[in-house]
C-alpha cells in the first residue's frame, strides 16, 4: 500500500471515530433527558419560595373616589 493511500484511511477512520463519540453523546443525551427532567422538578419544586396568598382588596377604586 502506498503512503498516501494508508493516510487517507487513517485520517478517514479517526474523523469517523470523533464523528461516532458525539453522536454516542447525543443519543445519551437523549436518553438521559427525562432523568435530567425529573430531577430538576425535584429540585426546583424543594428550593421553591413558599407563596403567602394576601387577602384580595375590594373596591380599591371606590375607597379612592370616596377620599378625594
Amino acid at each position: 500500500m502506498s503512503m498516501i493511500f494508508e493516510l487517507i484511511i487513517t485520517v478517514v477512520m479517526m474523523m469517523a471515530a470523533f464523528f461516532m463519540v458525539f453522536l454516542f453523546m447525543y443519543l445519551l443525551a437523549m436518553f438521559l433527558a427525562p432523568v435530567e427532567r425529573a430531577l430538576s422538578k425535584m429540585v426546583w419544586s424543594i428550593t421553591a419560595p413558599k407563596v403567602i396568598l394576601a387577602a384580595p382588596k375590594t373596591s380599591a377604586f371606590k375607597d379612592f373616589s370616596m377620599k378625594h
